[in-house]
């Protein structure tokens, strides 16, 4: 993997009806249907909905063999009016709607985390060296079937591992792991190997952006390894809606699209599917907008270690750098309630401590050049910014940035692919062992702030996963509100597990399982418990992979059948089958019992 400049993974190819996946097609987009799958003709209007938006597939859920059947329906109903864009069918827990699916659509995907049901083992702790193997050799049994029937009908396989739904035999041997996660999935790609089924994507998802992240650098690496070259769909799962959803989808999918990995995407937004395509469109993209760039010239520093994703060791100059949670700088006041930590005052050009930060700081700092560094006496006591990019560095000015002891630099960089420019600088900071703190400075023409969301959050999301900033600071020029860019600079560094100024909202993005109206119930919960600033909370529309998916949320709101809420806190369910009319009184009173309430 070269970090510096962007070449994509290759990957064999994989025959999905008339839309081939992997090798040098272009990078596919998809949705879901949130449609019941049993009904035709609600489910053919939403396919047609999001076909028309630009998707490349089409997935539709199929919890039974009812569901999985009507899928002969809705496709001849999409041919006969001239929609021939492969359907997908998702698969939980029962490998004979598999089979049944397999025979219909171009491409099943299954879970190998619930594909079959372990037999009578109690708990992750009561599995055997024997009963690993066995339980083990029934899910090749089975696999195998599904194998031979998809070959006989020319049907893909996508093997879609999810963080939330590890098979119990898994946890018993790695835990709540990426590497269990890695292993989940192997072990089927192993199969299909051996029975020599190469039409096989791959995919590993994961709420959590760092989780998912390194699990699926852990994921090439295993595959590189072991000479596979499988097409891998990226997805965030349970990223939500809004900004939330966009932003974090964008950290998650765009780090890797920067790293070169991935051939298909989903958005998963709480949203309308078809509301997801165009937001997967803009952030595929800008992200090939990079292919063929200027060479950067960088060398890999030996103390990196993409799988560990451990944040940069940087001194502590104030509240800025030395481990402490990034900073804001901002050019301008917000009217919103979120504020930057610093501002730039341009008539000055000095940055001025703001908010919380003027405790640590002098009133105003100056924000200089590398020239006007090199003119002047630069005094040692005070806090001195230093804008700086990666092509003017010298031995000379490295040297400098490391003897200056209060000084923070602030990063630009005006290259196509900013990742792999800034990529470079912080990779000789760690060769030369240099602990200079970085804020991050990068800048954008926008005028709609959903591509400055997706934009800013896939740049700076790489470089932040990548453990290497130690403070954001968005600019652009456009039509966009001072309030709006702080709020996804904070948005940004939530979504990295940086930074919480917010509560986290872990919602689904709706399926033909979901149980209630997604969208009317996270603005309920949103409206009652917006200033909750710490929290996180899953709403989930049913059991499939909610409570595994939101199984770091503080609180839990699950659909546990028509009508009816489960609540819980954390892992464990606390009430089950609420009225759903009365389900966020309930969850505001399990909050208030837990002592994590606070008033407006």
């Amino acid at each position: 993997m070269d970090f510096f400049n962007y070449t994509r993974r290759f990957s064999s190819e994989v025959q999905i009806g008339n839309t081939p996946l992997g090798k040098n097609h272009p990078i596919r987009i998809q949705s879901m249907t949130n449609t019941p799958t049993q009904e035709t003709g609600p489910s053919v209007e939403q396919c047609i909905r999001i076909i028309e938006k630009g998707a490349d597939y089409v997935r539709l859920t199929a919890q039974g063999t009812r569901e999985a059947e009507n899928l002969a329906a809705i496709e001849e109903e999409l041919h006969r009016r001239g929609y021939h864009t492969p359907l997908i069918a998702d698969i939980h827990f029962n490998p004979h709607v598999a089979e049944v699916a397999a025979c219909i659509v171009e491409k099943v995907r299954i879970n190998p985390g619930n594909f079959i049901e372990k037999k009578g083992i109690s708990g992750t702790d009561g599995y055997t060296e024997e009963d690993y193997t066995a339980e083990k050799q029934r899910l090749r049994d089975r696999f195998v079937r599904l194998l031979d029937i998809c070959r006989a009908h020319h049907t893909a396989i996508r093997i879609g591992v999810n963080h939330g739904s590890l098979s119990e035999r898994i946890m018993s041997r790695y835990g709540d792991t990426p590497e269990g996660i890695v292993e989940s999935c192997m072990e089927f790609l192993r199969i299909c190997r051996e029975e020599h089924f190469d039409n096989v994507v791959v995919s590993i998802k994961a709420s959590n952006t760092v989780v998912m992240v390194k699990a699926v650098r852990l994921l090439v690496k295993t595959l590189n390894d072991e000479d596979m070259h499988y097409p891998l769909h990226l997805g965030v799962t349970e990223a939500g809606e809004g900004e939330d959803g966009r932003i974090k989808s964008a950290v998650g999918i765009g780090t890797l699209l920067a790293d070169g990995i991935g051939d298909t995407i989903r958005v998963s937004l709480s949203e309308a599917p078809e509301a997801e395509i165009p937001v997967a469109r803009q952030l595929v993209d800008y992200l090939l907008s990079r292919a063929n760039h200027p060479h950067i010239e960088g060398r890999t520093a030996k103390a990196f270690d993409p799988l560990r994703m451990k944040r940069r060791m940087s001194r502590a100059v104030g509240s800025i750098g030395g481990g402490k949670i990034p900073v804001t700088i901002s050019d301008t006041v917000s009217q919103g309630e979120l504020q930057p930590d610093f501002l730039y005052d341009k008539g000055t050009a000095s940055i001025c401590a703001f908010s919380s930060q003027k405790d640590h700081f002098p009133t105003a700092m100056p924000l200089l050049t590398a020239d006007e560094l090199q003119q002047r006496n630069i005094s040692t006591a005070q806090p001195t910014f230093l804008r700086l990019s990666y092509p003017e560095m010298n031995d000379n000015l490295w040297n400098l940035i490391a003897t200056l002891p209060n000084t923070i630099v602030v990063l630009t960089t005006r290259h196509i692919n900013p990742v792999g420019e800034c990529r470079a600088f912080f990779h000789e900071l760690l060769e030369r062992e240099i602990h200079v703190p970085v804020i991050l400075q990068l800048s954008y023409r926008e005028n709609s702030l959903e591509t400055l969301q997706l934009k800013a959050a896939a740049d700076f999301g790489t470089l932040l996963l990548d453990g290497f900033a130690d403070g954001i600071w968005l600019r652009n020029e456009g039509d966009i509100s001072p309030e709006k860019i702080t709020s996804c600079m904070y948005g940004i560094l939530q979504a990295a597990r940086q930074r919480m100024s917010k509560p986290e909202y872990i919602s689904c993005p709706s399926c033909g399982r979901t149980l209630f109206d997604l969208t009317h119930t996270i603005a309920r919960i949103k409206e009652a418990t917006t200033h909750l600033k710490t929290l996180k909370i899953g709403i989930m529309g049913c059991v499939v992979n909610g409570p595994g998916e939101m199984a770091d949320a503080d609180y839990g709101y699950v659909g546990a059948g028509k009508g009816r809420i489960s609540l819980y806190k954390g892992k464990v369910c606390v009430e089950k089958n609420i009225p759903e009319s009365e389900a966020v009184t309930h969850l505001i009173d399990l909050i208030k019992k837990n002592g994590d309430w606070v008033e407006a």
